[in-house]
């Protein structure tokens, strides 16, 4: 049995990051409650490991119930301006991670939303990031998910402002592009800030290059992470053989028989992940 790794794969910037800042403020609070505002990372095997060095995970329902002086980290996703204040006014030690790409998506929807432009987010509005983002934003604002609303989507007064077009870091560049150029031929006075991050398109060229000398691919995961799924629906698509797996533990029987397996991996999934779903294929079924 060949394993191959595709050329990019695994934890991003911002993640890994988020991960240090965690495992950081672990080791200098020891006597203090360490939380995460919400799962730090998308991927249980993490978050566990996490968790029994001690970090907690809050929701922003409980912040009220805080005690003063707690230790909250914002995680990669960010949040909007009213949570931080929230955390504020109880008093906590805030440790921002988010992700430096998601800071500028902030700051730019926050400026141009205030001005005479008018800013459209594309993304998943359930999604923490783009919650976050949302709460930066003035009046001239909306929040699209897909390219089915942006074909119904219009803008009063569009002829006297600036249409101003962003997106998720995550989210898909093939419906983005859709989006954009829709809006190119809908909006006279348009402009688009591409602020999908490059690891997430490079991701996903790297598998489409490594489908071409695989029998089939594993792509290592959380299940509730946007970009992993959307690895495997590209591993899918390129690949007879595909599955999503979220530790060694559930590689499908099948890929011990083949004789050529590629890998690939969200940028939530650890390194000692892939590791050992590479050790669990070398050992055999």
């Amino acid at each position: 049995m060949k394993i191959i790794r595709a050329s990019v794969l695994g934890f991003c910037f911002g993640v890994r990051r988020a991960v240090e800042l965690a495992e950081k403020a672990l080791a200098e609070n020891p006597d203090k409650k360490v939380y995460s505002l919400g799962p730090l990372i998308h991927n249980e095997n993490a978050l566990r490991s996490l968790e029994v060095k001690g970090l907690h995970i809050l929701q922003e329902t409980e912040i009220e119930a805080l005690e003063k002086g707690s230790v909250v980290i914002i995680r990669a996703h960010g949040v909007a301006p009213s949570v931080t204040d929230a955390l504020e006014k109880r008093g906590c030690q805030i440790i921002d991670a988010t992700c430096p790409r998601v800071k500028a998506s902030q700051k730019m929807v926050e400026r141009y939303s205030s001005e005479n432009d008018y800013v459209v987010l594309t993304g998943d509005r359930n999604h923490g990031e783009v919650i976050g983002i949302a709460g930066y934003a003035g009046e001239n604002f909306s929040q699209l998910q897909d390219f089915e609303e942006a074909k119904d989507f219009e803008i009063a007064d569009e002829e006297n402002k600036n249409v101003i077009l962003l997106s998720q870091t995550t989210y898909s560049p093939k419906e983005f592009e859709k989006i954009e150029s829709l809006f190119r031929s809908k909006f006279r006075n348009f402009a688009v800030m591409n602020t999908i991050c490059p690891a997430t398109n490079e991701r996903q060229q790297a598998l489409i290059e490594m489908c071409s000398e695989v029998d089939g691919v594993l792509v290592v995961g959380g299940k509730n992470s946007a970009n992993t799924k959307r690895l495997y629906q590209t591993a899918e698509a390129n690949c007879k053989h595909a599955a999503h797996i979220q530790s060694a533990a559930d590689i499908p029987a099948e890929f011990f028989n083949l004789s050529r397996i590629g890998i690939t991996a969200g940028a939530s999934t650890p390194d000692e992940i892939i590791e050992e779903v590479e050790r669990r294929l070398e050992a055999g079924f």
